[in-house]
């Protein structure tokens, strides 16, 4: 099993930036991706961002590219999601997740961080 924990949500103005992280724990070695959900109000959960534990290669979805940086260290027990120039439309609960390997979905998930950015 693998075990994922976010911190580092919380309020801030428009145009603010804040990075959360999420301390991976468990077996590790069962990963293959490791990526960012968020949930706005009312719809449904979407992946924002992800990184290949093996070779580290990245995909963001068009609406955060260029505003927000996933990476994480080298130990892979850490996950980040550095977000910049953050909008209201940004307001969500983010989750940290992971994809074990073979599988086709992103199968375990953290509790979530709140995030919301007012104008």
């Amino acid at each position: 099993q693998v075990q994922l924990v976010e911190s580092g949500g919380g309020s801030l103005q428009a145009g603010g930036s804040l990075k959360l992280s999420c301390a991976v724990s468990g077996d590790i070695w069962r990963i293959c991706d490791m990526g960012w959900h968020r949930q706005v109000a009312g719809k449904e959960r979407e992946l924002i961002s992800k990184i290949a534990n093996d070779n580290g290669d990245i995909t963001y979805t068009d609406f955060v590219k260029g505003r927000f940086t996933i990476s994480q260290d080298s130990s892979k027990k850490t996950l980040y999601l550095q977000m910049n120039s953050l909008q209201s439309e940004d307001t969500a609960v983010y989750y940290c997740t992971a994809r074990r390997c073979g599988a086709v979905f992103f199968e375990w998930w953290g509790q979530g961080t709140q995030v919301t950015v007012s104008s």
